[in-house]
């Protein structure tokens, strides 16, 4: 059975979909395509069905990654079925932990940052870079590929661990 992430921000046209192309690279370029599923969506349902903010789109696409993206809201049905929830700051972070059916389920949200071992405990969230300029949007990148490789160590050790 595959391992499931899914990374969420607050409408899923921004910050969660990049996480989610950022951390899809990563996977395959690790081996681990098929091993692990990767998604987002986000807390809120304003912008189910659209597509990834424009300026999300092109910084990814900018730096070699995927842009396509379906949002979608966060259901707390889905704990069942996934084995890491990567919220993008600490205000996701407390819903999803309110919305997790059980306090197994909610011991599965963790922030992203807080996979990348340069960062201190008070820095943990990516900012929103909706209502800025195409820098937040850079800047969010730059935040989401460093705490990728800690990620990426913590799924692999998860994976190999079912397998063995």
């Amino acid at each position: 059975m595959a391992y499931r992430v899914c990374f969420v921000c607050t409408g899923n046209i921004c910050r969660s979909p990049m996480a989610e192309s950022v951390f899809r690279t990563r996977i395959q370029e690790a081996g681990l395509d098929g091993l692990v599923v990767v998604d987002s969506a986000g807390t809120g349902g304003w912008h189910e069905g659209d597509g990834a903010d424009p300026r999300t789109i092109t910084v990814l696409e900018n730096n070699g990654y995927a842009g396509e993206h379906t949002a979608r809201q966060f259901q707390a049905s889905w704990f069942s079925r996934l084995d890491l929830v990567i919220a993008l700051d600490s205000g996701h972070l407390k819903a999803l932990r309110r919305l997790a059916p059980t306090e197994q389920e909610a011991e599965k949200v963790r922030l992203l940052r807080s996979y990348d071992p340069s960062v201190g405990a008070d820095d943990l969230d990516v900012p929103d870079p909706y209502y800025g300029g195409m820098d937040g949007f850079e800047e969010c990148l730059e935040m989401v590929e460093a705490a990728s490789s800690g990620l990426l160590a913590t799924v692999r050790e998860h994976v190999e661990g079912r397998a063995a």
